[in-house]
C-alpha cells in the first residue's frame, strides 16, 4: 500500500474531498457531475471517502508496528504532539531547582510542551522502546565487591543514542517509502522532548514512583525513542492505569534519598547526576553513600518488583565492552586520558569526561576497604593537574585513614529481600 500525500499537509491528498481544491475549470465540471445528486447521496459519498482514509491509515499504522518489531523495537505506539498536561508539574520541578546544573532542562520550555514548535508540521509522534539489559550482567556481584566498579547497565555497551537513532531513522525511511512524501525526524534523549510522558500517552506504560516508565510485561530496563512525523496516523490508547500501588521500594532503597516524594526526584542527590552530569565537586555528605558506583546507578530499578518481568536484550551492541561489568577500580583509575578515550570510544561513558571519571573512581576507592595498593594509587594522583581530582583523592585518603570499621553495606545489599530481588539478574 502506498499512500499519496503532500509534505506537512494535514490530510492525505488522494483520500480527502477534492471539490474545493480543483482548478476552476475542473471544479465546474465536478459541480455539474454532482448537480443532480440528492444531498443525502453526496454526504454518503463524502463519508465513504473518509472511511477509506481511516482504513488505509490504520493499515499503515499496523504495518508500521510490524516493521518496528523487525527493527528490534519491543513496542511501538503512536500519540499526538501535545504535552500541555505536564506544564504545572514541570514548572514546579524546575522552580524547586531539582535539575541542579542541568540548565538545559529549563531551556526550550514551550517546545517541551508543544513538540510542533520543535519540528513544525508534526502531527504524530511514534514512541518506541528497546530492551538493554544484557544476560549475566550480575549487578549483585559488582555492588557487593567494593574493589570492583559498578557501571549502570544501560551504558555497558555501545552508545544507545547511536543505536536507537539509526533504527528510528530506518523506520522513518520505511514509512517514507509507503507514502509519496514524509516529513520525519528521530529523537533519542537528545532534544527538548518529554519522552516518558509521551511514551505513556502512546500506551507504552505508566510512570512509576521512581519517575521512570514501567511496563507490566517488561519492567523499566529499556530505552525510549521518538519519531516525529507529519502524517495523521491513528493514535493508540494512552496508559491511564498506575500499578505501583502502595509499594515504595524504589523510594526506600535510594542510597542518597533522592526522592523527595513519590514521582519527584531531586536530581541534585541522584547518583546518576552526581557521576555523570555534575561537573564540579560531589557534595561531601553524599560521597560515602555512593559506594562503588562510578557511572550511574540502577538501585531504584533493580529493587522494583515489576522488573522481574524485564527481558534480556537481543542487541549485541548493548553487551558489555572492555569487560566493564567486571573490572577492578584500580585498573580503571590507572587509565590516562588517551586510554580513557580509546576504551570508551562509541560509549555513553565519555559524557563524564576523564576528569569526572577519575573523580568518581577516587570516591569509590575512598569507600572501599583500602589497602596498600589503593593508597599508593591514590597518592600517585595527588599531583594531578585537576583540582577536582586532587580534592576527591585527598578525601578518599582521609576516609581510609579515619575508618576504623568496615563501611556500612549499601541499602540494596542490607536486607535479604533486596538481595533476593538482585539475584534474579544474575
Amino acid at each position: 500500500m502506498t499512500l499519496s500525500r503532500s509534505l506537512h499537509s494535514p490530510q492525505p491528498c488522494s483520500l480527502e474531498p477534492h471539490s474545493s481544491k480543483l482548478p476552476s475549470s475542473e471544479q465546474g465540471s465536478a459541480e455539474q457531475q454532482h448537480a443532480g445528486l440528492p444531498q443525502a447521496e453526496l454526504q454518503q459519498t463524502e463519508l465513504q471517502k473518509t472511511e477509506l482514509q481511516k482504513t488505509e491509515l490504520q493499515q499503515l499504522a499496523d504495518e508500521l508496528k510490524t516493521q518496528a518489531a523487525e527493527l528490534g523495537f519491543r513496542q511501538c505506539g503512536i500519540t499526538v504532539p501535545d504535552m500541555q498536561v505536564e506544564r504545572e508539574r514541570l514548572q514546579d520541578w524546575l522552580k524547586a531547582g531539582y535539575q541542579g546544573e542541568m540548565d538545559y532542562l529549563a531551556n526550550h520550555f514551550e517546545k517541551r510542551l508543544d513538540p510542533t514548535q520543535l519540528l513544525p508540521g508534526t502531527e504524530r509522534i511514534i514512541c518506541v522502546r528497546m530492551d538493554y539489559l544484557p544476560e549475566n550482567s550480575s549487578p549483585a556481584t559488582s555492588l557487593s565487591d567494593d574493589e570492583q566498579a559498578y557501571i549502570a547497565r544501560y551504558t555497558l555497551g555501545r552508545d544507545y543514542h547511536k543505536v536507537m537513532r539509526k533504527r528510528l531513522t530506518q523506520l522513518g525511511k520505511w514509512l517514507e517509502q509507503r507514502t509519496d512524501k514524509l516529513g520525519y525526524r528521530a529523537f533519542v534523549d537528545s532534544a527538548p522532548v518529554l519522552e516518558r510522558p509521551l511514551a505513556r500517552e502512546a500506551g507504552l506504560g505508566w510512570i512509576g514512583k521512581h519517575s521512570l516508565l514501567l511496563n507490566r510485561e517488561a519492567g523499566s530496563l529499556f530505552f525510549l525513542g521518538e519519531l516525529f512525523i507529519d502524517l495523521p496516523l491513528p493514535i493508540d490508547e494512552p496508559y491511564t492505569e498506575e500499578y505501583c500501588g502502595k509499594c515504595t521500594a524504589c523510594l526506600d532503597i535510594c542510597p542518597t534519598q533522592a526522592f523527595v516524594a513519590p514521582y519527584v526526584l531531586d536530581g541534585r542527590r541522584c547518583i546518576s547526576y552526581l557521576t555523570i552530569e555534575l561537573n564540579g565537586s560531589i557534595p561531601q555528605e553524599l560521597r560515602p553513600l555512593m559506594g562503588n558506583r562510578i557511572f550511574g546507578c540502577d538501585d531504584c530499578q533493580l529493587i522494583c518488583p515489576w522488573n522481574r518481568f524485564s527481558q534480556h536484550t537481543a542487541e549485541t551492541d548493548f553487551h558489555p565492552r572492555q569487560k566493564l561489568d567486571q573490572t577492578r577500580l584500580l585498573e580503571l583509575f590507572s587509565w590516562d586520558e588517551a586510554t580513557f578515550l580509546k576504551k570508551t570510544e562509541g560509549s555513553a561513558i565519555r559524557r563524564t569526561g576523564h576528569i569526572g571519571w577519575l573523580r568518581n573512581i577516587a570516591v569509590a576507592l575512598g569507600n572501599s576497604r583500602g589497602g596498600a595498593a589503593v593508597e599508593q594509587a591514590l597518592r600517585a594522583k595527588l599531583q594531578h593537574p585537576s583540582k577536582i581530582v586532587q580534592e576527591h583523592v585527598n578525601w578518599a585518603l582521609q576516609q581510609l585513614a579515619e575508618r576504623s570499621t568496615p563501611a556500612q553495606p549499601l541499602p540494596i545489599l542490607a536486607s535479604s529481600g533486596a538481595r533476593k530481588r538482585l539475584s534474579r539478574f544474575s
